[in-house]
């Protein structure tokens, strides 16, 4: 599946963002991208706040757009700074992720591709609540 993946495409968007993000604070924007099973690329940016806890991260603001876009499962992640590098989004982000994810999910990362399970084993997901 990861060698259908466009991932120039989704690079390409994840810069995009990261050129929108709100980052006068910490001085790094961050820009992601995922492709969605029906095909779409969501995008999103991080937004920073003066009162730190509130920021947002760019894989919130992504997840706000899937939804907002009709829903789906994403397939394939890609994540930059604000320089175009690979990132690995953190603990939190992975854990939005791992939620929106369509099985087998893989994730662009610093060390290379790697599906959702590798970046998070053992999840905690909704069959946990059941």
């Amino acid at each position: 599946m990861a060698s259908a993946i466009d991932w120039a495409a989704l690079r390409e968007a994840a810069s995009g963002a990261a050129s929108l993000a709100y980052a006068p604070y910490s001085g790094y924007p961050v820009g992601c991208a995922a492709l969605v099973d029906d095909g779409r690329i969501v995008t999103g940016c991080n937004v920073e706040n003066a009162s730190y806890g509130v920021t947002l991260c760019a894989e919130c603001a992504m997840i706000g757009q899937l939804h907002l876009g009709g829903g789906g499962r994403l397939v394939a992640f890609d994540c930059v700074d604000g320089a175009g590098r690979t990132i690995t989004p953190c603990g939190r982000c992975r854990q939005l992720l791992f939620e929106a994810a369509a099985p087998g999910l893989v994730l662009n990362t610093p060390a290379g591709v790697r599906t959702i399970a590798e970046m998070l084993p053992d999840a905690f997901g909704p069959e946990a609540l059941g």
